[in-house]
């Protein structure tokens, strides 16, 4: 049996540089993820089994429209694998929330499958069949601090990166990605400025305060609680605070995760409905199974 974390996928900072002739947007993003995010655990059965556990299990798709099963099935095909196997997916991400969790689910079972199965595919090659399932898919695979361009595909690690304290909060609605960048005004922002040579959190926020989320203000425009949900985490005293990806979900940074933890649970006694976790993020290499 293997298991998995599947991290939120953040997007600090993401300007919408283009759109290329087959409908994708080109983007340039600061991503980093986090150490709380969907757990996926692969185990050899006698037949195959899918299910779906934890706080956002409702309503999931259990067929080969899930990404979990159409990982399986790519890695069956690029391997020449039919073992049957039980795949258990925790969710614990809200869905369609802008961080990742589809995708991330993805990547988990790819890291999953090779270790299960001992295989020992490159980054590359795990990174083209990802793409196969999304664009989201080959930056998850990899699950550390990184600059991603294109539609997401070209990834260039970020070394050097501080220990952030992360809280996300949503305020229980799930945005459509589609018609945020639908009713996104311009697509041709100019790409994100040069990251400093040394980040520590200072310089990283201040940095981030140069940037923007394009997909915020959309997002916005179609689901006003974004806005209380941005206005919650200044006033729990985050030091940063923006929208993630297509929201709805909402991160604010803290120089520790004491403060972090203090902020979400401020947040909870008033907001007991939403979803809020204090977490941390991943830095190269230290991203727990």
């Amino acid at each position: 049996m293997t298991a998995v974390l599947a991290p939120a996928k953040l997007n600090l900072a993401l300007h919408v540089t283009g759109r290329r002739p087959d409908g994708y947007h080109l983007l340039d993003s600061l991503v980093a993820f986090t150490r709380f995010g969907d757990r996926v655990t692969i185990a050899p059965s006698d037949e195959n089994r899918f299910e779906i556990t934890g706080p956002y299990a409702e309503g999931l798709p259990l067929d080969d429209s899930n990404l979990v099963l159409r990982a399986l099935n790519t890695m069956r095909a690029e391997f020449g694998r039919a073992d049957p196997v039980h795949i258990a997916l925790e969710k614990n991400l809200p869905v369609a929330s802008g961080v990742g969790g589809g995708s991330s689910d993805a990547a988990a079972v790819l890291h999953g499958l090779a270790r299960l199965w001992d295989l020992s595919p490159d980054d590359n090659r795990l990174a083209r069949i990802g793409l196969g399932l999304g664009a989201d898919v080959p930056m998850c695979l990899a699950a550390r601090p990184l600059l991603a361009r294109g539609i997401g595909e070209e990834i260039t690690p970020v070394d050097g990166f501080p220990s952030l304290g992360i809280v996300l909060v949503n305020p229980g609605v799930a945005l459509s990605t589609a018609a945020v960048f639908a009713a996104l005004a311009s697509r041709d922002s100019e790409p994100l400025p040069t990251l400093p040579g040394r980040l520590d959190f200072h310089t990283l926020c201040n940095w981030l305060e140069t940037t923007r989320n394009d997909l915020e203000a959309p997002a916005r425009a179609l689901e006003p609680a974004i806005g209380e949900t941005l206005a919650a985490l200044r006033k729990a005293g985050a030091h940063f605070v923006r929208m993630s990806g297509s929201g709805a979900t909402c991160f604010g940074l803290f120089e520790s995760g004491n403060l972090a933890k203090r902020a979400a649970s401020e947040i909870r006694k008033r907001r007991p409905g939403w979803f809020v976790a204090a977490t941390r993020n991943t830095i190269s290499g230290d991203m727990p199974a």
